[in-house]
This record gives C-alpha cells, sequence and structure tokens, in this order.
C-alpha cells in the first residue's frame, strides 16, 4: 500500500517501503508538524547517499550522525538529541531483530504483543506505540487478533486522530483540526 502522510511522494515512497524510515519517522513525530517529521527519513537517506541501515546507523560515529541531522535545513528542531534516539532506536533493532524493522510486527501474534514489542523500542511510550500500532492496521494491513483493542483510540474506524490517519490532504486537515480542537478542551 502507497503510504501519503508527507504529502511529498519520494518521501512517501520511503516510509512505504521501509520499516525502518517508517519507525524513524514516528520517533521523530513529536514537537515539529507530522509531515516535517515524517519527511526527515528520506531527508537523512538522502544525505547518507542510500537507503537507512539500522547496522549503519547504530555503528556511527555519533557527532556524525548529529550533523547529519543537524545539516541545514535540520531535520529536526532538536537534531543533535533525536540523531541519539534515532541511534538507539538502531541498535536496539540490531540487537533484538537483527536489524530488521519489520520483523517487529511481522510475526506477532496478537495486538497486545506487538503493543508490548512496540513500547519496547527506545522512544516509543505507550501513545507513541498506539498510534504506530493503528498505522500499521489502518495503512499497511498489519492486523493481528486484538489490534484495534491494543491501539485504543486511535484504532477506531474513521477517526482522525493521528498520523494513522493520515491517506491524502483531506484527511491531514481533518486530524490536525481534530488535534487542535483536544489542545482547546486541554486548555479548559
Amino acid at each position: 500500500m502507497y503510504i501519503r502522510l508527507t504529502q511529498r511522494p519520494e518521501a512517501d515512497e520511503l516510509l512505504g517501503r521501509s520499516g525502518l524510515a517508517l519507525l524513524v519517522g514516528m520517533l521523530l513525530d513529536q514537537q515539529i508538524p507530522m509531515e516535517w517529521a515524517f519527511q526527515g527519513p528520506h531527508t537523512i537517506s538522502e544525505r547518507l547517499g542510500h537507503d537507512l541501515d539500522a547496522h549503519e546507523i547504530a555503528a556511527m560515529d555519533p557527532e556524525a550522525f548529529a550533523a547529519i541531522l543537524s545539516a541545514k535545513p535540520a531535520v529536526h528542531r532538536y537534531p543533535g538529541s533525536m540523531a541519539g534516539r534515532i541511534r538507539q532506536l538502531a541498535a536496539h533493532l540490531v540487537d533484538h531483530y537483527d536489524g530488521d524493522a519489520e520483523r517487529v510486527w511481522a510475526d506477532a501474534g496478537s495486538g497486545a504483543e506487538l503493543l508490548r514489542r512496540l513500547t519496547g523500542l527506545p522512544g516509543f511510550g505507550k501513545q507513541k506505540a498506539q498510534i504506530f500500532l493503528a498505522l500499521l492496521g489502518k495503512q499497511l494491513g498489519v492486523q493481528p487478533p486484538g489490534w484495534r483493542e491494543a491501539a485504543g483510540a486511535y484504532g477506531e474506524e474513521g477517526a482522525f486522530r493521528s498520523v494513522a490517519d493520515v491517506v491524502d490532504a483531506g484527511s491531514l486537515a481533518k486530524v490536525r483540526a481534530t488535534k487542535q480542537e483536544a489542545k482547546k478542551a486541554a486548555k479548559k
């Protein structure tokens, strides 16, 4: 299935074919616009000169990798700390999944098991893991039994709560409006 999270074909194409790129985009999705976060993996891969590889990233010199994320335009508002988080994620994938990001979800027997695996990833708290689980289920067809329940509200059909629900510019606008309403409600 073709991913349309960034509304940039080359960045979305990478997300659709690389589990690592999708995980890195989700990791970057904090304190910056969602589209910018999910364009990050494409920007990093362009700067590396090839697709992302967990073994390579985990083994890179931390300062050299931080410089890749810091080059203008920076991949994230906090490129140095995010470079460290991406390297931690890559190292975890190397240690537990032989560097293959898609093994995190490929054989999960249940939604609860997949949620446990995702929350075990560096930088993935419960909410981020639930959103990613919903993204896998809704857009990539990764639907072990109980996946919607494990994803919580993010797994609801027809919801426009998160990146899991973005399939085009219109749904992006609906997700953005839902997030704005939630912020307004939280301030009251």
